[in-house]
């Protein structure tokens, strides 16, 4: 346990004018539609698309213009509308690491609040797997430049205009 960090994890809630389907539709098929991509990426250029393969075990990762791959983490648990769970595989450099022992866990549910409207609550836990650092990774992705500021570009993607 870190000292200190009784919780580490980053909890948020937002409310969507949208069907809890597009809602989920839009964080998961649709990521590349809102996701920071110029700024937001580990290969060596911005990705062309963001993409979370549509099924438990499945990859999570960008794609390049020029095809190049790589990997974020791993889809966990796929329950389409209303929730999905993946590992993220990002060590506290920005970089992938294989190792489910060291992922952090993202799991995002789709609670239905009539039908044009979703609450999304986003719950990122794990950070301890970071040792000395997991305050630093934990506070980075709790920044208006972390899940803050990638949920209002999600909302907007998801609701209509």
């Amino acid at each position: 346990m870190i000292q200190g960090a009784t919780d580490l994890a980053v909890r948020k809630t937002i409310t969507l004018a949208a069907p809890q389907q597009r809602a989920f539709d839009v964080f998961t098929t649709g990521m590349t539609d809102w996701w920071l991509r110029d700024s937001h990426h580990i290969g060596e250029q911005a990705p062309e698309a963001v993409v979370i393969e549509p099924r438990a075990g499945g990859r999570w990762f960008e794609r390049a213009p020029d095809g190049k791959e790589c990997d974020w983490g791993r889809v966990l648990e796929w329950e389409p509308p209303a929730r999905v769970r993946l590992a993220w595989h990002l060590d506290a450099d920005w970089k992938y690491d294989p190792d489910p022992a060291k992922s952090t866990e993202l799991e995002v549910q789709f609670i239905s609040e009539g039908p044009a409207a979703t609450r999304v609550e986003l719950v990122h836990r794990g950070f301890e797997v970071h040792g000395a650092r997991a305050r630093e990774v934990h506070d980075a992705i709790d920044s208006p430049q972390g899940w803050n500021g990638l949920l209002q570009l999600y909302a907007a993607a998801a609701e209509p205009s």
